[in-house]
């Protein structure tokens, strides 16, 4: 099988949980048999082809450095029509493909284009909405045409993918998208950067952000509103009232990280949370064995894939009972699940996995189990390959 992937993120242009999961599914399907050609928005501006033994990954330059666009919306408007031309191209020249496999808004409008151009299937695979980052509101202009884009590609799509059934009933309910038109599949998580490190022969590296008798608190991820990272500054002082000897990092960079310093001088608490900014996926990967506990006090997530690291890792997580994480954390069981937008439950959360160790050690390793037998992108591949599948023999059966 043949297959035309887009995505507006590919490494090194990584944002969020999208670019990471393309780039985990693609080999995964290539080890399924899947010829994988991938179209993705180029790190410099001229276009580039990465030929890998089982996977094409072809980056294409889609603006001048001079260019300056009134919004982001329009950006990404203008380098569809690069993308298309680079999908049309690679269709005439290296067809035929079985279908088009499309991720989120960003590429949709390319997507979309060539379906009705070449008369391929599409499946589209939605990681988040605007309106669901809105928290049910579109604000601006621009959030609408976004609005708009997702609808048209749910409309569009032969098959649509979403990682939770929190996320399908998002479709439902904003694009009345059929549910049975919908497919669950979760994101995936890949262990084995974590296995070859222990806390032993990381204890330098923790030295740098916590004393060996500090307990510590872990965030990581873009420092955006709608992750919650404000709870859990202000949930700091009630933590330190309970367990004085805790220390916190959040890591990551984004709109509210400058905010976020400035709250945390202003609380009195700067001794206590360091905010590094940007870190290396080495680094964070070392975080995250490091850490006593992360926390990830989301108000809107469709999934939450580093709540999954974190498991991959076997750091005890708090989550809030929110989006996609109510999915993939059970209370008790394989974490703890908190309120969400409320410093209290955050600071009860922490408190109680910091306090109890024994048993939030037993609740990871229920986690780590559970990412090793379902979260594995062995079966995500797996389970994405059968509806391509599906939607193949459907094609065949139907007059376009």
């Amino acid at each position: 099988m043949r297959v035309l992937m887009l995505s507006w993120e590919y490494p090194p242009n990584v944002v969020g949980g999208l670019g990471r999961h393309v780039a985990e599914l693609i080999p995964s399907l290539a080890d399924r048999g899947v010829e994988v050609h991938l179209v993705t928005v180029g790190r410099g501006y001229a276009q580039e082809l990465e030929a890998r033994s089982r996977f094409t990954i072809h980056r294409i330059g889609t603006s001048a450095p001079s260019i300056a666009y009134p919004d982001f919306f329009t950006e990404v408007w203008e380098a569809n029509t690069t993308l298309e031309q680079a999908g049309h191209a690679l269709i005439e020249r290296g067809g035929p493909f079985d279908l088009i496999h499309n991720h989120d808004w960003l590429t949709s409008f390319a997507a979309r284009a060539l379906k009705h151009r070449h008369k391929l299937p599409l499946v589209g695979t939605i990681h988040a909405t605007e309106r669901g980052r809105g928290r049910g509101y579109l604000q601006g202009d621009q959030a609408l045409r976004i609005n708009d884009a997702e609808w048209c590609l749910t409309y569009d799509a032969w098959r649509v993918i979403c990682c939770t059934h929190y996320m399908a009933d998002e479709l439902v309910a904003y694009f009345v998208t059929p549910r049975d038109k919908i497919d669950v599949i979760p994101n995936g998580v890949d262990p084995t950067p974590f296995q070859g490190l222990t806390k032993a022969e990381l204890g330098d590296f923790r030295a740098r952000y916590a004393a060996a008798e500090e307990r510590l608190v872990l965030y990581v991820g873009r420092v955006v509103a709608e992750k919650g990272v404000e709870v859990l500054v202000r949930a700091v002082p009630a933590i330190l009232a309970q367990v004085p000897q805790a220390r916190f990092v959040i890591a990551g960079t984004g709109p509210e990280l400058e905010r976020l310093r400035k709250l945390v001088g202003q609380m009195g608490i700067a001794d206590k949370v360091r905010l590094p900014g940007f870190v290396s996926n080495e680094e964070r990967n070392c975080l995250y064995k490091v850490a006593d506990c992360a926390v990830f006090p989301s108000l809107y997530e469709p999934f939450g894939i580093v709540a999954l690291e974190a498991m991959a890792a076997k750091t005890p997580v708090v989550v809030s009972e929110v989006g996609g994480l109510r999915e993939v954390v059970r209370h008790a069981e394989t974490g703890i699940t908190i309120f969400p937008n409320s410093p209290e439950s955050c600071a009860w959360g922490i408190i109680h996995t910091l306090q109890n160790p024994v048993w939030a050690s037993q609740r990871a390793e229920n986690a780590y189990h559970e990412v090793l037998t379902i979260y594995n992108w062995d079966t995500i591949a797996a389970q994405t390959l059968a509806v391509y599948r599906r939607v193949v023999a459907e094609r065949a059966r139907t007059a376009w």
